[in-house]
């Protein structure tokens, strides 16, 4: 009989999310528009693809361990050091890699209540006390979060800007204020993984020689490259160095690699779809009007949608969508889960959504 550890044994089952796929065996059949999981459906750059392609057929090969050419251009792109930088399986690989390293039992870490719930996954995983603080007017508290970790001597803080699950956002002075409140021997997560959807106030500029945060982006959302697992980290050298103590050497294939090296090339393509997105969610806004709801100001690449009603009403509006074959999502937490989330979608996408989002409402009220 295999042995699991006390910690292991008295965590729960499952995982954060149940993806579309499970979602469409349960249904048994698949969705005309996959827009709940923040993916970007208008995909990644052609050279991109065309990277992945040709390195297929060297997949016999082992990645390079030290992803030194897609280091070594994420840094000239960003204007920092190669040994500032880290890359990653996603930004969840690289949370879970900074949880290890700073997590262990009766560690206090702060989050915000109904935040990306990947984060609070790994922190629990490895048995630390996670402290929530909860949403002030739809947006992550930041001063909240701060006043909670010096007062529980908190060693990790989450934040993301934008945010996920409400798309809201703080520009830079927000940001720089919370930086230089960060307790002593705390250190800010700063989940950035929808900043080339945001306002350009949104960022502040990179300095990695301050070592109370770490910042985390990603191919995953304006790349369009959700299914290569490829994030990044930039942070103090020191920091940085750690990761190479606990991470996986060959966590990122050389397919994924090729893939972010092209696509981190073509800002031309990022641009483009950027104006893409910002154009769906302008349409998923004006649906929601035409229906009487209201849209949440969002940054990233989706909008939350205020049903009007409590999370059952909005239950009810996302379990009518999936039924008709639209996927979306909706936040977790009161009141949060009021509204439902809908992915930034092609024309099609959008068409379904506006045809769906009716009989959602009417199947809701009844």
């Amino acid at each position: 009989m295999f042995a699991l550890n006390d910690l292991v044994k008295s965590l729960p089952g499952g995982v954060p999310f149940v993806g579309p796929e499970e979602l469409e065996r349960e249904r048994d059949s698949p969705f005309i528009s996959r827009i709940g999981a923040n993916e970007n459906v208008f995909g990644p750059s052609n050279k991109a693809i065309k990277a992945m392609q040709l390195e297929a057929s060297r997949v016999w090969r082992y990645g390079d361990p030290e992803n030194h050419d897609l280091r070594h251009a994420l840094a000239r792109h960003l204007g920092v050091d190669a040994d500032q930088v880290i890359v990653g399986e996603g930004i969840d690989g690289l949370l879970g890699y900074l949880a290890r390293m700073t997590v262990g039992p009766n560690i206090n870490v702060v989050t915000s209540l109904g935040a990306y719930p990947t984060f609070s996954y790994h922190v629990i995983g490895y048995g630390g006390h996670l402290m929530t603080v909860p949403y002030r007017d739809d947006h992550e508290d930041v001063d909240a979060l701060i006043e909670t970790a010096h007062r529980h001597d908190a060693a990790l803080i989450y934040l993301a800007n934008p945010d996920n699950p409400m798309g809201t956002f703080h520009d830079a002075s927000v940001i720089s204020k919370a930086i230089n409140s960060v307790p002593e021997n705390c250190l800010l997560a700063l989940d950035e993984a929808y900043l080339e959807c945001a306002p350009p106030n949104t960022a502040l500029p990179l300095d990695p020689e301050d070592q109370r945060v770490i910042r985390l982006r990603t191919f995953s959302k304006a790349y369009g490259m959700a299914g290569a697992r490829v994030g990044y980290a930039i942070a103090h050298r020191e920091l940085i160095a750690a990761f190479n103590r606990v991470r996986n050497h060959f966590g990122i294939g050389r397919i994924s690699q090729a893939g972010a090296l092209a696509a981190l090339a073509d800002q031309t393509y990022v641009k483009e779809t950027v104006v893409k997105i910002a154009a769906a969610r302008k349409r998923i806004s004006e649906i929601a009007h035409a229906n009487g709801l209201t849209s949440i100001k969002s940054a990233a690449n989706f909008v939350a949608i205020d049903c009007g009603h409590d999370g059952e009403f909005a239950q009810k509006v996302l379990a009518s969508l999936v039924n008709q074959g639209v996927f979306v999502r909706m936040p977790f937490v009161i009141p949060q889960n009021r509204c439902i989330r809908i992915t930034a979608g092609t024309v099609s996408d959008m068409l379904n959504f506006e045809r769906a989002l009716p009989k959602a409402l009417q199947e809701a009220r009844v």
